[in-house]
């Protein structure tokens, strides 16, 4: 799939995208999270955390940071590795503690120490500086130190799984392996 959109692309953004693809398929990976942490923290904050922002915040944040961990494992970073898996999970989830600390910073920074908030502001008013501190702001001071620790303490080194291939050269060389069979059969009834 991923080839596939690459070639709807214009060649010189192609070449670009593709040298970079680890750092584009954490995009598309942190993209797909951040939709599902800004529905679970407004969800969060019309219910249970109403007069918790920055809780509603942090448990979006650390049920997204699971989601990630498996579609980063298993897509972005699927070729590297270098550690045993419970090693890799465990700084995993040290350098997500961190993440999300930093993601909920600027949220609190914004609440707490700016009275960024009702009755100081209006109610529309504080909700977008929620969004602004964090879940644009937030979010990226996480997002550029995940990026960063991931690839130099989670998945170390750039070759440690063998890459997996794609289905077309899965099928391809079952049906090199099923014609190879054919042909000596066919061979060995000649002969």
């Amino acid at each position: 799939m991923t080839s596939r959109l690459l070639q709807t692309l214009p060649p010189p953004l192609r070449k670009h995208v593709f040298r970079r693809r680890e750092a584009v398929k954490f995009l598309a990976v942190g993209g797909f999270c951040w939709v599902l942490t800004a529905v679970i923290n407004y969800a969060l904050k019309v219910t249970w955390f109403e007069a918790k922002p920055v809780t509603a915040l942090t448990v979006a944040t650390i049920i997204a940071a699971f989601v990630s961990y498996a579609l980063n494992r298993e897509w972005t970073f699927r070729t590297r590795g270098g550690r045993r898996a419970h090693h890799e999970l465990a700084l995993y989830i040290v350098i997500n503690a961190v993440g999300i600390a930093l993601n909920s910073a600027p949220l609190y920074l914004a609440r707490y120490a700016f009275a960024l908030q009702t009755p100081h502001i209006s109610r529309a008013a504080q909700e977008v500086s929620d969004f602004l501190w964090g879940m644009i702001l937030g979010t990226l001071l996480a997002m550029v130190f995940r990026l960063w620790a991931y690839r130099k303490w989670v998945f170390p080194d750039a070759s440690a799984r063998a890459s997996r291939p794609s289905r077309r050269a899965r099928v391809a060389a079952q049906t090199r392996v099923a014609v190879s069979s054919a042909t000596d059969d066919r061979d060995r009834k000649v002969a």
